[in-house]
């Protein structure tokens, strides 16, 4: 169904004439929802990554130093707001003229967001434990060699940017490491391109896809499963409830223990059953059990009370999907 964009309404009340449809941009010209998603995912990507890059190597340096941290978190700030969201929001004015619709600007309910908060804790405690028995598939001692150093590289330049020495910085951080990326990824993601892949393929299709292209997204090799995992599971937040809303929370406490955990000087790994690297076998095959049938519960609870309403191409919902 075509839609009728502002310009239309105010053309028809000035002249009494019926309006008009509106074409939005990629039905206009022939563009496939998928190729626009993939399309936007290259532009985003370069946008962010060279242009924010470049900004950083020129203000900073290669090897930020302490004194540069408050800039650096500024700027990294800054820089998901102008080179991502910013541009996430007009780029959502080519496929839709109603982007709440299209991005699922519902209010939350409460049941679903504790449901899937309870989901993200269980699914965290899965994903690290992923990560300890992915530590120990053996590699070519080169290839293992290099990865490690990339690894210790990027957990060392994310613990200066999330260590903070007082409450004031650690909201500062809880802001720029948590909140921030929150809100910025999930409107990219788990808004502009996976409603993208439903609209070109299907939901489920949109989720799975979406989520994999989530993990790869952040350069991160020995992380792109765990990632791609949350993605995943993201989407389906944000596609169950039918509110991008939930998915937003639950990314923005995902990130917010991390941030709280190291300022308390813990790991974050640790934060409910002890850091996995330290637990016997029986103790991990444990806990995997334990945090498993948490999150299938969990799930299938969330499942059962977030009932969608079926896309009709009749309903306003239907026309931009």
């Amino acid at each position: 169904m075509t839609e009728l964009s502002p310009e239309d309404l105010r053309r028809a009340a000035e002249t009494g004439d019926p309006p008009s449809p509106a074409i939005p941009f990629i039905d206009r010209h022939g563009i496939t929802p998928l190729a626009f998603a993939s399309i936007c995912l290259v532009f985003l990507f370069l946008l962010y990554q060279v242009v924010g890059g470049t900004i950083s190597f020129l203000l900073f340096g290669l090897s930020p130093g302490p004194e540069d941290i408050f800039g650096l978190r500024a700027v990294t700030g800054l820089g998901q707001l102008l080179l991502l969201f910013l541009p996430t929001l007009l780029l959502v004015r080519l496929v839709s003229f109603s982007p709440r619709e299209y991005l699922r600007l519902r209010a939350p309910r409460l049941q679903p967001v504790l449901l899937a908060l309870l989901g993200i804790i269980s699914l965290q405690q899965i994903l690290q434990i992923y990560l300890v028995l992915q530590d120990k598939i053996p590699l070519p001692e080169e290839l293992g060699h290099q990865l490690d150093r990339y690894r210790e590289m990027v957990e060392e330049s994310m613990k200066m940017l999330v260590g903070a020495g007082s409450v004031p910085e650690l909201l500062w951080v809880i802001l720029v490491i948590a909140l921030i990326p929150a809100v910025v990824e999930e409107f990219l993601f788990r808004g502009l391109i996976q409603r993208s892949i439903e609209r070109g393929s299907s939901p489920i299709h949109g989720a799975i896809v979406t989520g994999i292209v989530f993990g790869a997204y952040h350069l991160l090799p020995s992380s792109i499963v765990p990632l791609s995992l949350l993605g995943i599971y993201l989407g389906f937040l944000a596609y169950r409830s039918d509110c991008l809303w939930v998915s937003v929370i639950a990314h923005f406490f995902n990130n917010a223990v991390a941030c709280v955990a190291t300022y308390l000087r813990m790991d974050d790994n640790a934060v409910l059953t002890g850091n996995p690297k330290e637990m016997s076998l029986a103790m991990l095959l444990g806990t995997l059990w334990f945090f498993g049938i948490l999150f299938l519960l969990t799930t299938y609870y969330f499942f059962r009370v977030t009932g969608r309403i079926d896309e009709d191409p009749s309903s306003p919902t239907g026309s931009n999907a």
